[in-house]
């Protein structure tokens, strides 16, 4: 009899121990641009009743023959046909009740790309640029994945040259200046923010000057390339990405 029980009980903590693996895992990847003086996400319409008229970040469910990294690259690849781009890992959300299907954990990638240099195929209609400081309601929990997101690169900007990636190869300090500005949603004072520019010695200045610009030409400049390597510019299906 206490044989019979025991199976019994074996089976039923299988049984539940099974409902453990009955959990979703995907990733979301937030895409910053920098674009008329704005910095900017890329966004989809949400397709689920739910959320009628509200905009996502594109994602989609971790293959079972695929890693988080993996699964982040694909989605690139596939809805944008961007590979060369700066990818990091954020952060994990797992709320209960955060999506309508079901239990989905989800972890939050961000990628930053110059938006006029970068081949960027988009071929759905209903996936569009938009201004991060527009953004007030999203599908899901994505509007707390932006504002993760957001916080994680304000934290880097002054301490890591990943800002770079929002820009061409050569720029004026004054370009400098605005990306920083539309990132921080502050005004910056000229002369130190020069000052901490140079401070950083990331820079080379090109002698080159601006042209067709309608306000005095500035200086030219360009990121040394020590530091481009460590913007982290990284290759579909290449080395891991830095981890939260």
């Amino acid at each position: 009899m206490a044989k019979g029980t025991n199976l019994k009980t074996a089976e039923l903590e299988k049984i539940s121990h099974l409902e453990y693996f009955n959990i979703a895992i995907s990733v979301d990847c937030v895409i910053f641009c920098y674009h008329e003086k704005q910095l900017k996400v890329l966004l989809i319409k949400s397709d689920l009743e739910e959320f009628s008229g509200l905009y996502s970040f594109l994602g989609d469910l971790v293959r079972p023959d695929e890693d988080l990294d993996s699964a982040s690259y694909r989605i690139l690849r596939e809805r944008t046909g961007m590979e060369d781009v700066y990818l990091e890992q954020v952060h994990t959300f797992g709320t209960i009740d955060r999506h309508p299907s079901g239990r989905v954990i989800t972890t939050a990638y961000y990628s930053l790309i110059d938006v006029k240099h970068q081949k960027l195929r988009i071929t759905n209609n209903e996936l569009q640029w938009h201004a991060v400081q527009d953004i007030r309601k999203m599908a899901f929990d994505h509007k707390l994945i932006l504002d993760t997101c957001l916080a994680r690169l304000r934290e880097q900007v002054m301490e890591h040259p990943v800002i770079f990636n929002l820009l061409p190869e050569k720029f004026s300090l004054r370009e400098l200046q605005e990306l920083y500005e539309a990132i921080l949603q502050v005004d910056l004072d000229r002369r130190n923010f020069r000052k901490k520019i140079a401070i950083k010695d990331w820079l080379i200045d090109l002698n080159e000057m601006e042209e067709d610009v309608p306000h005095r030409p500035g200086k030219l400049y360009k990121l040394k390339p020590e530091f481009k390597r460590k913007a982290g510019r990284r290759k579909a299906g290449g080395p891991r990405v830095a981890i939260a």
